[in-house]
C-alpha cells in the first residue's frame, strides 16, 4: 500500500489563470492543465509528482458529467480542497473483505466509468476503486485503487508528463491532516492500516518511505510534503484553498 494521488476540488482559476499556473511551476512542479481528462460536466488537471500526483477537479455542470456523484454534490455545495485520498494497493479484494469484516462499509471494487460525447459513449478506466466511508470530523475520504495489470500501469505511466521528477521533486513523502477526528473516523483508520501509532491525540501511519499523519487540531488543513533533492526548489511552497504544498 502506498499514497497514489490526492483528489482536490478547485476553482476555475487553478486550471485557467496564467499567473496561478506560473506560481505552481515556480516551485518545481510543471503543470499543463489543458492536458487533463474531462467532459462537459467536469474538468480534471493532473500535477504529476514522480509516481504520485494531484488530481485537481472542477465541476462545470450540475450533473457532474459522469464524475463521482457524491463528490459532485459536495463541490456544488462549496467544498474545496482535498476530497479523495487514493491509496494504491495490490490486493484490493482482500482489503475490501477485511474492512467489511470490521464493519467498515466500503464499496465493492469496481472500475471507474464516466459517460462522454453527449452521454452516448462510456469510458472505462483500467483500474478498480473501492471507497471507504466519508470521515465525519474532516471533509474527505480514503479510497483504494488497483491497476488491472502491469501492462495497464505502464500504459498510464507514459501519460504522467510533464513530471516534477525532471526538476528534482521526486514524489509525495508525507501528508499531514490537521483536524478533529471522531471515534468512527479513528475506527476506519485502524481497520484500514496495519502499521500505525497513536500518541497524544495524533495518529502516524507508515507506508514504507511515505507517511500519513493525523494531527488533532481545531482548524482543518492539509499539508503535503514533497521529496525534493534540488536545492533550488527546496523549501519552496504554495497554498491552494486549504491545501499547503511544500518541498522538503
Amino acid at each position: 500500500m502506498k499514497i497514489d494521488h490526492l483528489v482536490v476540488n478547485v476553482d476555475a482559476y487553478i486550471q485557467e489563470d496564467k499567473e496561478r499556473i506560473a506560481d505552481i511551476e515556480s516551485i518545481g512542479l510543471p503543470y499543463m492543465p489543458k492536458w487533463g481528462k474531462g467532459t462537459k460536466g467536469f474538468k480534471v488537471s493532473n500535477l504529476w509528482i514522480g509516481q504520485e500526483y494531484f488530481e485537481f477537479v472542477r465541476i462545470k455542470a450540475k450533473d457532474g458529467g459522469g464524475w463521482v456523484q457524491e463528490w459532485t454534490t459536495k463541490y456544488l455545495a462549496g467544498h474545496r480542497g482535498l476530497i479523495g485520498f487514493a491509496l494504491e494497493v495490490e490486493n484490493i479484494e482482500d482489503i475490501y473483505h477485511k474492512l467489511r469484516s470490521q464493519s467498515v462499509d466500503a464499496t465493492p471494487p469496481e472500475p471507474l466509468r464516466f459517460r462522454w460525447f453527449f452521454n452516448l459513449l462510456t469510458k472505462t478506466m483500467p483500474w478498480r476503486n473501492a471507497y471507504l466511508p466519508e470521515f465525519t470530523g474532516v471533509p474527505f475520504q480514503f479510497f483504494l485503487q488497483q491497476m488491472n495489470d502491469e501492462k495497464a500501469r505502464k500504459f498510464m505511466e507514459q501519460y504522467m508528463v510533464p513530471n516534477s521528477r525532471d526538476q528534482g521533486v521526486e514524489g509525495i513523502a508525507e501528508v499531514i491532516i490537521h483536524g478533529e477526528l471522531t471515534e468512527d473516523d479513528i475506527r476506519i483508520i485502524c481497520a484500514l492500516f496495519d502499521d500505525y501509532e497513536q500518541k497524544d491525540g495524533s495518529i502516524t501511519i507508515h507506508l514504507g518511505a511515505q507517511r500519513i499523519c493525523f494531527v488533532n487540531a481545531g482548524d482543518y488543513k492539509v499539508e503535503v510534503l514533497l521529496a525534493c533533492n534540488n536545492p533550488f526548489y527546496a523549501g519552496k511552497e504554495i497554498d491552494m484553498h486549504n491545501l499547503h504544498i511544500r518541498n522538503t
